[in-house]
């Protein structure tokens, strides 16, 4: 059984909430939002960003840049057991096709926005065009709750559409890593985030886990749980998150490295599924820990990065939604069409292709990563702020699904 509603109503809601705010504050007294927003923390801080030659923690930075790292290792670990465990979304012959269309989702939005970009001259190409990774983003918990309304929750579209979103979400990390870096690149600093998660793997869990061979009971691996719990990974944690900021790297992808040495279960059963609430190993019982913190994050998110004036709204925004709204639908549908035609891998039983279409309409919601990248690829400022409009009116291709879904014929199936 799946709690959309209550991953919802933990999540997204609390983050809408936070949009909400920060758009009505921003547009009635905006000196005072932004005087919040970029309240000094910590000034001459050994994080944050250089301000007139030393650094400075702003609140802003707080967020986007130590507390949304939590947010990140939450997608991560999700990708990751979907990659890594034997019954993985992301594993074996029938995550192809969801793969490939991913891709176009991905190549789609990046060929409309910087093609639009280029025929609006080049004055305005050079303005917006690091901006082209903000319409590849699919906002998972919102995509897919629309995907159940159109589709229904029976129809084997909306586990096509999950497996697209965390598969979108992977390239997404990617593109952060490689294409926004901070500062500089200073890529001998990431030998102490690697190091610090290798050292942790071996003497917290690979150690423990061969000095248990042949026994059942597992007495030092249950010794060291008890001794120190998650303790060593959060300690790892900090350390990587360190490294990936002194490295140039977004920091809140920092926490990427720790996850995949936590020890965890053989099995997932998804980040929508009741069943996941009763898994007690440690990479589970860590996102437990998470969840109510991530909420609060979530909405100060949402308060720290939607606050934007509606006269914002200029060519980035148009851009961002081209991107979404045609490159996404028509990027999924040429390569999903690829891959289940000429390619002979198929679609799951009783999807169609026009229903990919409609699919890749859903998955142009961006909201939540599109937000964030856009804060990352441009400085504050007219421009920025567009980007983040697009992403905003994104929910906009909810209403586009709805038609696309009418006008295709698509028979909704409940369970």
């Amino acid at each position: 059984m799946y709690r959309v509603w209550n991953f919802l109503s933990e999540y997204s809601i609390l983050l809408i909430a936070g949009a909400l705010i920060a758009l009505i504050w921003a547009n009635t007294d905006y000196a005072s939002y932004h005087h919040l927003i970029e309240l000094t923390l910590w000034d001459h801080a050994p994080i944050g960003h250089l301000h007139d030659g030393h650094r400075t923690l702003t609140l802003h930075y707080l967020i986007n840049d130590v507390l949304m790292a939590l947010f990140f290792a939450i997608a991560g670990k999700e990708v990751w057991e979907a990659v890594i465990l034997k019954d993985g979304s992301l594993r074996g012959k029938k995550s192809l096709t969801p793969l490939i269309a991913t891709s176009g989702g991905m190549f789609g939005p990046i060929a409309v926005y910087l093609g639009l970009a280029l025929l609006m001259g080049s004055d305005t190409f050079s303005a917006v065009q690091n901006g082209w990774a903000v319409p590849t983003a699919t906002d998972i918990a919102f995509s897919y709750l629309v995907g159940r309304l159109v589709f229904g929750a029976g129809h084997p579209a909306v586990g096509f559409l999950l497996l697209l979103a965390i598969a979108d979400d992977a390239a997404g990390l990617i593109i952060l890593a490689i294409f926004y870096p901070t500062g500089d690149l200073a890529p001998e600093w990431l030998l102490m985030s690697f190091g610090v998660a290798f050292a942790v793997f071996v003497l917290f869990n690979w150690l423990p886990r061969r000095l248990d061979r042949g026994k059942q009971d597992r007495p030092n691996s249950t010794a060291v749980r008890k001794a120190l719990g998650g303790l060593p990974y959060i300690v790892a944690g900090c350390v990587s998150w360190y490294g990936f900021m002194r490295a140039g790297i977004h920091p809140a992808l920092g926490l990427l490295p720790v996850i995949p040495i936590i020890p965890h279960a053989d099995r997932a059963f998804g980040i929508f599924s009741e069943a996941e609430t009763h898994l007690h190993d440690m990479l589970n019982t860590l996102e437990h820990a998470l969840k109510s913190p991530v909420e609060v994050i979530l909405f100060m998110f949402g308060l720290a990065n939607a606050g934007i004036a509606l006269s914002a709204i200029g060519d980035a925004t148009w851009l961002v939604l081209a991107g979404l709204f045609i490159g996404k639908p028509f990027g999924i549908l040429f390569m999903g069409w690829l891959a289940a035609r000429p390619m002979g891998l198929g679609l799951p039983d009783g999807m169609r292709v026009a229903d990919l279409f409609v699919l890749g309409t859903v998955a142009g919601i961006g909201f939540t990563v599109s937000l964030f990248v856009a804060g990352v690829a441009f400085e504050g400022g007219a421009v920025q702020d567009a980007a983040k409009m697009g992403a905003l009116f994104s929910f906009g291709a909810a209403i586009l699904a709805f038609i696309a879904g009418k006008m295709l014929r698509v028979q909704k199936r409940e369970l």
